[in-house]
């Protein structure tokens, strides 16, 4: 009896002894930083490290549902000789451009107005242009589609009309086609980028604005010299992302034409096509390679960006 209950103290001793160090090791210094990183990169490398690493493998390989092959560069061969994907490109570049020019100069001017004397029930106007952001965009998309379609009841359609025009089908021009990409996109994240700048604004030193007016300067040189400026962090950052939303556009597409089809292709973007190859044909490997390109072409864009924005210069001491 008296061995076993020894033994007993011995082993609760020694449990005792484990939690001890264990806790000492969670509670150290130098452990505890990487405790609290530890969730970070577990997710890191789970949905994004192993999907990336994946997508580059699959891209090698032709994916059929009774086996895999390996085809080398034979998918990227392939996307070479691919007119519509060549076309799907070209959309989503164009759509980023006219976005950049968009949805940057005036979101800025409606910060800038909001941001002075001249504006009144500015809470009023700001959240007038931010509610949209919050509709969905499958919502949104339907809506537009209705209001672009052929019928004579579409409210562009009678718009037309009132001017003795005959209607048109919207969305089966190139024209009038990016005009309903454009009105959405400007309809949904004028307020979302106006709302970067205006807390871009309200980080500028009162000081130096009172130190243009005492010099002399006039609103517009106060824009260009000072405003500009103290604005280039929020301009790179909305510029960057612009970029981005602009070259990954696809739910606005396929909800516009009501599906990921649009007559001659008008509308299928990049991932567009990638979702056509992948989902809908089942072409995995293939549509692995057009996400990669995909990806290449918004790093390499956002990348001369951040460079001509002298991003990677180093701060002369």
């Amino acid at each position: 009896m008296v061995e076993h209950t020894s033994s007993f103290n011995v082993a609760k001793e020694t449990e005792m002894k484990k939690k001890n160090v264990f806790t000492r090791f969670l509670y150290s210094q130098k452990t505890a930083p990487y405790v609290f990183v530890l969730p970070f990169l577990l997710s890191f490398c789970i949905f994004w490290v192993y999907p990336f690493s994946s997508t580059i493998v699959m891209s090698f390989q032709d994916i059929e549902p009774t086996g895999t092959t390996w085809v080398k560069f034979g998918n990227y061969t392939k996307l070479l000789g691919d007119a519509v994907f060549l076309q799907a490109v070209r959309n989503s570049l164009l759509y980023m451009l006219l976005t950049l020019v968009l949805l940057i100069p005036f979101p800025l001017m409606f910060a800038v107005l909001l941001d002075s004397h001249l504006v009144k029930a500015k809470g009023f106007w700001k959240a007038l242009l931010y509610i949209p952001s919050l509709t969905s965009v499958v919502i949104s998309g339907t809506l537009f589609r209705m209001m672009f379609s052929e019928r004579e009841g579409s409210q562009f359609n009678i718009i037309l009309s009132m001017f003795g025009h005959e209607k048109i089908q919207w969305l089966k021009m190139y024209p009038t086609a990016y005009f309903a990409l454009l009105l959405i996109a400007c309809w949904r994240w004028t307020g979302v980028n106006m709302l970067y700048f205006i807390s871009g604004l309200k980080s500028i030193d009162a000081g130096l604005y009172e130190s243009a007016d005492i010099d002399g300067a006039t609103p517009w040189q106060k824009f260009i010299y000072v405003t500009i400026p103290m604005l280039r962090p929020t301009l790179i950052y909305v510029l960057t992302i612009s970029i981005y939303a602009g070259l990954a556009m696809f739910l606005e597409s396929f909800m516009l034409w009501g599906g990921n089809s649009s007559p001659y292709n008008i509308g299928t973007t990049i991932v567009g096509y990638l979702y056509r190859r992948g989902i809908e044909k089942n072409q995995m490997g293939y549509a692995s390679a057009v996400g990669l390109i995909l990806l290449f072409i918004a790093l390499a864009i956002n990348m001369v960006q951040l460079i001509l924005s002298g991003t990677f210069k180093k701060e002369e001491s």
